[in-house]
């Protein structure tokens, strides 16, 4: 009885929670609906709520969002947006560090996550699995060696870490890529894939 209440568990748990967070997503996106006129609303015209319409709507804004922000005049209306932001004084300080990590993240120029490593974290005797990423050039001239930029994400939510510099010769690089290094972790070792042998 056991073994088939918990093969249903390992059934039910995943769909549930994928369910239920597409569901919230959808739901979040649904209200972008609310900066059309009362009379374009899809309710207005087909009489019934059809979830899913404001996810079309926000991908079509982003997309034409990005296409006028390419362009010469586009360009020039963006950064004027951003220099009257980054005046008004806390708006600044909120406005400038999302952007910095979201470009960081986003822009097919960014490095975000460079290397994933291995790192002795939270003692010398364990190893974490961290993600390499940029040393500011400050803290490159104040330290005597060689070091390193790493964020230790933390299980199963890899939004959340540590950020520390560890000495190059310290840490153990991976023959992984970040996004199988990112299953590993939000999985909690769970879902492990194929093992390789780090080089150092």
């Amino acid at each position: 009885m056991k073994r088939y209440f918990v093969t249903g568990l390992l059934i039910w748990v995943p769909l549930g929670i994928t369910l239920w967070v597409l569901d919230l997503l959808i739901g979040t996106l649904d209200q972008s609906l609310a900066i059309l006129p009362a009379a374009w609303q899809p309710e207005a015209w087909i009489g019934v709520r059809v979830p899913g319409l404001g996810v079309i709507l926000t991908l079509v804004v982003i997309v034409l969002t990005g296409v006028f922000a390419t362009n010469f005049l586009g360009q020039k209306i963006v950064d004027a947006w951003e220099r009257l932001l980054i005046r008004i004084p806390v708006v600044k300080s909120i406005y400038g560090g999302v952007k910095q990590v979201s470009d960081t993240l986003l822009s097919g120029s960014g490095h975000a996550f460079r290397k994933v490593l291995l790192v002795r974290y939270p003692h010398p005797q364990a190893w974490s699995l961290a993600f390499q990423t940029n040393v500011p050039a400050e803290v490159m001239r104040a330290l005597p060696d060689e070091h390193v930029a790493v964020f230790i994400p933390t299980t199963p939510s890899p939004v959340n870490g540590f950020y520390f510099y560890v000495k190059k010769s310290e840490v153990i690089e991976l023959d992984v890529p970040v996004d199988r290094a990112l299953k590993y972790i939000v999985s909690m070792g769970v879902a492990s894939g194929d093992a390789r042998t780090p080089t150092q």
